[in-house]
């Protein structure tokens, strides 16, 4: 552990009440600390191998750390007004043979490393607190369960990111970041649910949103990282379904900056491919010793990964916090706002050749190209109420302000209350362009079609294709002149598809507490027992509306009419109107309102020196109320097109959803180490993952959803050595009657086809991590998983043609995860640990698009590159190079071509969602 050069007086000490037992004085100085209110660092190694004194009076703080640490070796080596730090004495004093062998091992505690140290750095443990019913330091050696800590420093170096492109850091995680900057998905350990259903997301302690697996609301939508996030700490499977909701697969814990432990300034600004321009910064000030005050946060705006035409992504956040601790008393609050647009990239089309290699189409580049274009931004759309103003360029904006209060009080020598509560308010708006189908030729649509537009329109003699705008001046009425045709190798490809102009707004309001008592005693062992409560309230709004619409295939791509003529080519009448196909193809209006009340306890049971026992149980109950209102279609009466006959509206009457479901999760896990460096653990988690609320917004009377059984079990082992180590855990997941839908849109009818059974999972994985010094600057970093996952008891009958047939999915794999993915980083350290460079080698196995595993992603590599400088004091610079060699390498198919069955190669044209083409991101940073 660094120390300053010289000691520091504190101010008067103030005098409290100590309640000290005799123990190792490293467990006698965290009681002190607890009690006095103070931060005291001390050297671990010495402290737990000598007895500390009991102290059970009254006494100047300084007095009773100097009566502590009497003939032990240490002495204090600063003291400031809230933190004390200790060093070894020039010369230590002995230690007894009984003590050393009595004494148990864990590892040394030591300061994280802060990207830009501010003038006068504060050094904290490095302790995990993120799963765990005590706040003693803890080792990872030590835990029951994995954990992947992203320190301040590793934060740094990879600059802004989305928390999809930060999860790839947590071995076991699959993470599709090919959505954006938000509405990506993490699936965790083989859990076959998408989004942020089965992993939580977390801020101090919190969850950001209690239920991650709200339907178009996933958790990331509604959270940025920025500067005031000092560190993240991942607990993978483990106790996370104990401590926290929606959490089978683990939980993600964002830890913000304090003021008072960590004051200073950092500034910086960020420039990169399609015009990303970012600025980020933070202001910590101790106002008084008790009292801190922060401001941070970030602005950015991009034309997008993919170029859209339009600004893909602007906004950002901004977070005022205060920061009061005093003796026992340590409280916080703060408000963050978020005001930020980001696009939604959905899948692009492509093609298979005759070896089935996935390829370009001409005209359309799937590196850069998407298919939303300034020809979808301020559309009118038909509704039965009116026309009203789709815009895509608003892609999905989130207005949102979390009001947040954290508060412990140690109000006795091993006891403590702990308060947390969230208010969350705002709305979120998410506009969409989503592909349906599969891209064809133009005579091949107008074949599909061609008995809707025969039958409507007896006159027709054939039907053309034109651009939606170039009908605006002459109409589709008959007689009309209906304007130039489509070239018939437009683009380069002759190709048309169809999509989704959807638009979704969900106002939300939601509340969230949690109490946790606290309490350390000696039983048969050392015990650290926590008991709390989770209480959440959320009021929902849902409202859907979505047209169908014909594009081109190209970047950008641009409406398309059908137009029926005669045989002297006059207008007869038309299938679309302004390229929309079908106005009104989809409605919801629904109002949810789910409440949670979760009960938890949990126990650290130090059973001996070298073993523990980690015991946990939560009890918890939802209810679900609101209503659905039902929908029907109208015709809006214009006779010279089809795509207004049949728009989906409300009828004014509302069914009620009213559910209650409850469930108990429980998990034993227990670690053994042998020495300070070696831990080894096992785990079994039986978990009851209940309903969504979401679940209901289109169909209130659904009698599929019941609470789901989980049982997870897991083994690992963590090594720690001079130059390197390693963890390796092992696992086994099971899913059982879990409903899958498929949700698959028809584009004869232009109306989604929902379809539901229920079946079970399967996965066995290993995850591995490792970190290794090799010769001279060399440096290597290791994340790897292998899993098999597969669907079990997956079998249903259904009518095709009239006739019965059975589908049997099962021993299928699950769709979308590789069974093998891993990430090689070596790294050069050089000029005095000034400049690193690193290089991220990936590689991801083969995946399935569709549950029946006909269309098959193909495995695919990447490189990036990074680039870390510290060309001055308290100056830091990154480079980050994505996808170096430009890979095409896809993370999903289309869902709505079929979540059972995609059809496999069918005409050899397909739509997925490829990584995205080569970029860099340059930052350059400030502290002070």
């Amino acid at each position: 552990m660094a120390m300053p050069t010289r000691v520091q007086a504190a101010p008067a000490d103030r005098t409290v009440r100590f309640a000290i037992p005799a123990q190792n004085l490293a467990a006698a100085l965290d009681v002190l600390a607890r009690q006095s209110g103070m931060q005291i660092l001390y050297p671990y190694r010495i402290a737990v191998k000598r007895q500390g004194r009991p102290l059970h009076r009254a006494m100047a703080v300084r007095a009773a750390l100097r009566h502590l640490i009497a003939d032990s070796g240490l002495e204090i080596a600063f003291a400031s007004d809230r933190v004390i730090i200790l060093r070894a004495s020039p010369v230590a004093a002995p230690v007894r043979l009984a003590e050393r062998r009595a004494a148990p091992r864990r590892p040394a505690m030591r300061a994280p490393a802060s990207p830009v140290p501010p003038a006068a750095p504060t050094p904290t443990p490095d302790i995990v607190v993120t799963g765990r019913a005590a706040a003693t330091p803890v080792g990872d050696t030590e835990l029951s369960y994995a954990v992947t800590r992203i320190d301040p420093l590793a934060l740094n170096r990879k600059g802004p990111v989305s928390t999809a492109n930060l999860f790839k850091d947590i071995p076991g995680f699959w993470v599709e970041s090919t959505g954006g900057e938000a509405s990506n998905n993490v699936r965790s350990r083989g859990i076959p649910t998408d989004g942020y259903s089965s992993v939580a997301l977390i801020e101090d302690g919190l969850p950001v949103q209690y239920d991650g697996g709200l339907g178009y609301q996933n958790t990331d939508q509604v959270f940025r990282i920025d500067p005031t996030i000092r560190r993240v700490e991942a607990v993978r499977g483990g106790p996370s379904a104990i401590f926290m909701a929606n959490a089978p697969g683990g939980s993600v814990n964002f830890l913000t900056r304090d003021a008072l432990r960590d004051p200073g300034y950092t500034l910086s600004g960020t420039l990169g491919s399609f015009a990303y321009r970012r600025i980020d910064g933070y202001a910590g000030v101790r106002v008084t010793p008790s009292l801190g005050l922060s401001l941070g946060g970030f602005y950015r705006r991009d034309r997008g990964l993919r170029d859209p035409g339009f600004p893909a992504d602007r906004g950002g956040q901004f977070r005022v916090g205060v920061d009061y601790r005093r003796g026992a008393l340590d409280l916080r609050f703060n408000v963050k706002h978020l005001d930020d647009r980001v696009i939604l990239y959905l899948p692009v089309p492509l093609r298979l050749d005759a070896t089935g290699k996935v390829d370009a189409i001409p005209g359309f580049d799937p590196l850069r190209d998407t298919l939303a274009g300034p020809d979808e931004v301020h559309v009118p759309f038909k509704t039965a109420q009116g026309p009203r103003d789709f815009d895509l360029s608003e892609g999905t904006h989130s207005r949102i302000t979390f009001y947040t209060i954290t508060g412990r009080w140690a109000f006795a020598a091993d006891s403590a209350l702990e308060v947390k509560a969230r208010l969350r308010t705002g709305s979120t708006l998410r506009n969409g362009l989503f592909p349906i189908g599969r891209p064809m030729t133009q005579d091949g649509y107008v074949a599909s079609i061609w008995p809707q537009i025969a039958a409507a329109f007896p006159s027709a003699a054939t039907a053309i294709m034109r651009y939606a705008d170039r009908g605006a001046d002459r109409g589709t009425y008959p007689g009309a002149d209906p304007g130039p045709a489509l070239p018939i190798d437009s683009n380069g490809n002759g190709l048309v598809t169809g999509g989704n102009l959807l638009s979704v707004t969900m106002p939300m309001r939601e509340l969230i507490a949690d109490a946790r008592l606290t309490h350390a005693f000696d039983l048969g062992g050392h015990h650290d027992l926590a008991a709390g409560m989770t209480y959440d309230d959320t009021r929902m709004g849902f409202r859907r509306t979505m047209g169908t619409v014909l594009l081109d295939v190209r970047g950008q791509a641009r409406r398309l009419d059908v137009i029926a003529v005669d045989g002297e080519g006059r207008t007869v009448g038309a299938l679309t109107d302004n390229g929309f196909v079908r106005y009104g193809s989809l409605f919801d209006n629904a109002t949810l309102r789910p409440t949670s009340l979760a009960a938890y306890l949990a126990d650290e049971w130090k059973l001996a020196p070298r073993w523990r026992l980690d015991l946990g149980t939560r009890w918890e109950r939802v209810r679900i109320g609101g209503g659905v209102e039902q929908s029907q279609a109208v015709d809006l009466g214009d006779p010279a097109t089809l795509a207004d006959n049949a728009v989906l509206t409300g009828t004014g009457l509302v069914l009620p959803i009213r559910r209650r479901y409850s469930g108990f999760n429980a998990t034993i896990g227990t670690n053994f180490s042998p020495s300070r460096d070696t831990g080894l653990f096992a785990r079994l988690t039986r978990i009851a993952r209940l309903p969504s609320a979401s679940e209901f917004t289109a169909n209130p009377d659904r009698t599929d959803e019941a609470a789901i059984p989980i049982i997870m079990a897991e083994a690992g082992l963590i090594l720690h050595r001079p130059r390197w180590n390693v963890s390796a855990v092992g696992f086994r997941t099971r899913f059982s009657r879990l409903p899958f839908t498929d949700h698959r849109f028809d584009p004869v009818s232009n109306a989604y086809i929902d379809q539901t059974e229920i079946a079970s999972t399967t996965t066995w994985g290993l995850e591995v991590a490792g970190h290794a010094k090799l010769i001279g600057p060399l440096g290597a970093d290791l994340i790897a998983t292998w899993q098999d996952p597969r669907y079990r008891d997956f079998r249903f009958v259904d009518l095709v043609a009239g006739r019965p047939v059975t589908h049997d999915y099962s021993g299928n794999q699950l769709i979308r995860v590789p069974r093998l993915s891993f990430r090689v980083t070596p790294s050069l350290d050089l000029l005095a640990g000034t400049l690193r460079i690193a290089a991220e080698f990936s590689h991801y196995s083969a995946r399935y698009a569709d549950i029946a595993n006909t269309q098959r992603l193909p495995p695919f590599s990447m490189v990036n590159l990074t680039i870390n400088a510290t060309p001055a004091d308290r100056v830091t610079f990154a480079l980050q190079v994505d996808n170096l060699t430009n890979t095409l390498g896809l993370t999903e198919g289309n869902p709505r071509a079929g979540a059972f069955d995609a059809g496999g190669r069918a005409n050899g044209y397909f739509v997925a969602r490829p990584e995205f083409g080569r970029a860099f991101r340059a930052t350059l940073g400030f502290a002070y």
